[in-house]
């Protein structure tokens, strides 16, 4: 039984909107529909969860667990997960920059919630979130224009 060989610029899986022309890659995807959805909720819970054990552990400075304590890392919890969905449903309309720029922004914010926490000084926070933002939204940046689909630029008009 013969099998056609993909050739250079055409996709190797069968998803939806891998055709020429778009900017999707064309990498074969290996995990079921199952696997994406299960990840799609578990990751931004888990991290969610993380993050609250993280600031009420910072928080509470080394002392006893308290019940303040507790509520200060659910609430974190609960406000980092929707801050997550909210942010991943906004930044998919947007283009690459602005996508960037709202995961920086996300992530710088997050930082510095985490670094107030400790008791150093706010010029401190600020600085330290500004510069993780930075940085986070130029390796986005740099992440989404060179994983574009060569076809997709083969295809725009030379002026």
């Amino acid at each position: 039984m013969a099998h056609a060989v993909p050739t250079a610029g055409t996709p190797t899986g069968a998803r939806a909107g891998t055709g020429p022309g778009t900017s999707r890659r064309t990498t074969p995807d290996v995990f079921g529909k199952k696997t994406h959805l299960l990840m799609k909720w578990a990751m931004p819970v888990v991290t969610a969860l993380v993050y609250g054990y993280w600031v009420a552990s910072v928080r509470r400075h080394g002392g006893p667990i308290t019940g303040w304590n507790l509520l200060i890392g659910f609430m974190s919890v609960l406000a980092f997960a929707i801050l997550y969905f909210a942010v991943r449903e906004v930044a998919r309309r947007l283009p690459r920059e602005g996508h960037a720029a709202l995961w920086g922004a996300f992530a710088g914010s997050a930082l510095g919630f985490l670094y107030s926490g400790s008791g150093v000084a706010m010029f401190t926070c600020i600085l330290a979130s500004l510069l993780f933002a930075g940085a986070v939204t130029a390796a986005l940046v740099y992440h989404y224009y060179t994983r574009r689909d060569a076809q997709a630029d083969r295809a725009a008009p030379t002026t």
